[in-house]
């Protein structure tokens, strides 16, 4: 995940190179020119998700757990149809107010553009494969998993020829 703006620098607990890859505006626009698999400006940032970083990463058969907005994840989700979008949803719009202002990152007129933005970002989750409530992290966090693993497991993930190997007149 890019991050895009005058100030690339991540917060004091974000790691660059980690949750996201930090870069100025003209590097920016010189990876939106089919570089990049998914971007949008959210909540007044340009946020993106690089295709070489996701091709490599899928392609040494890792899982890719990306923290996009609904923007990006309608975008993967075309370009990858395999994609399988979990879409995290607040118990409430107050708790969510609540752990915007609880982090104490954002200014006040950021925290009212999230807060306008967020129900129409909850209306695309309909779009998504799984709705999960985050009330609890370790409960939403094993919830996640389980989608994970369990989607590993699903019929279309393995080849014919997987099956050939149980066939006892080859």
């Amino acid at each position: 995940m890019l991050y895009i703006g005058d100030d690339p620098s991540p917060r004091a607990d974000e790691v660059e190179g980690e949750a996201y890859f930090f870069v100025t505006d003209e590097k920016f626009e010189r990876l939106k020119q089919g570089r990049l698999i998914e971007w949008a400006r959210v909540h007044g940032h340009f946020y993106g998700t690089p295709k070489d970083f996701l091709d490599k990463t899928l392609g040494a058969g890792k899982d890719v757990v990306l923290n996009i907005d609904v923007q990006g994840g309608m975008s993967v989700k075309k370009s990858f149809p395999d994609a399988v979008l979990i879409f995290i949803l607040t118990p409430s719009l107050e708790v969510l107010e609540e752990r915007i202002r609880r982090r104490a990152a954002d200014l006040a007129e950021e925290i009212e553009k999230r807060l306008e933005n967020a129900w129409g970002e909850i209306n695309v989750a309909v779009e998504y494969d799984y709705v999960v409530e985050n009330d609890e992290l370790e409960d939403t966090v094993a919830t996640v998993l389980a989608i994970i693993r369990s989607e590993r497991q699903r019929r279309h993930r393995y080849p014919e020829s997987y099956f050939k190997r149980f066939d006892p007149h080859m």
